[in-house]
């Protein structure tokens, strides 16, 4: 009896070491296969291609920076590209001035500027803004009525549109 009891226990011992090592072997496997799915995914991005079999640029085109050889410069090119917007949508630029009081980041240009215009211009302006080249992102935007008292039953109320406005600026080769 006591030697079928041990032997009992010995099986039982065998057994529980093999569900062990077969657990451990499919914990190694499921690891394994893992890292292999991880490793095509990161090569994924790295060759993606386009339709005629090309690379992929993932970078912004030259385009999308304020190009000039100081922040002054382009700063005034900034503020240049603003008053051509305002003009283009009938809105009247009131002031622009470059915020370099701010020291985040040395390849970003802030203005603010100040215009009025009439209601139906805003969309256009901020959508220009927003998508447009070069990448100009509204940071604050404020809009008042410009002037209450002469707009009266006016049926496009002019506005008053303080911006503060951040682009992305590449220093060019003087």
């Amino acid at each position: 009896m006591a030697v079928g009891a041990v032997s009992l226990l010995l099986l039982v011992c065998a057994v529980t070491v093999g569900f062990c090592f077969q657990a451990r072997s499919d914990a190694l496997q499921e690891l394994t296969e893992r890292r292999e799915v991880l490793a095509r995914l990161e090569a994924v991005p790295r060759s993606r291609t386009d339709l005629r079999g090309g690379q992929i640029a993932a970078v912004a085109p030259a385009t999308a920076f304020v190009g000039a050889a100081t922040p002054g410069l382009a700063g005034a090119q900034l503020q240049s590209y603003i008053a051509r917007l305002a003009a283009a949508h009938q809105a009247v630029l009131l002031s622009s001035g470059v915020d370099l009081a701010r020291e985040d980041s040395p390849d970003l240009i802030r203005i603010q500027a100040l215009m009025d215009m009439p209601s139906k211009a805003l969309q256009p302006i901020l959508f220009q803004l927003e998508s447009g080249t070069p990448y100009v992102f509204v940071e604050s935007l404020s809009v008042v009525p410009a002037n209450i008292a002469a707009q009266g039953g006016m049926q496009d109320p002019a506005l008053r549109v303080t911006l503060i406005l951040r682009a992305l600026w590449r220093r060019d080769a003087a």
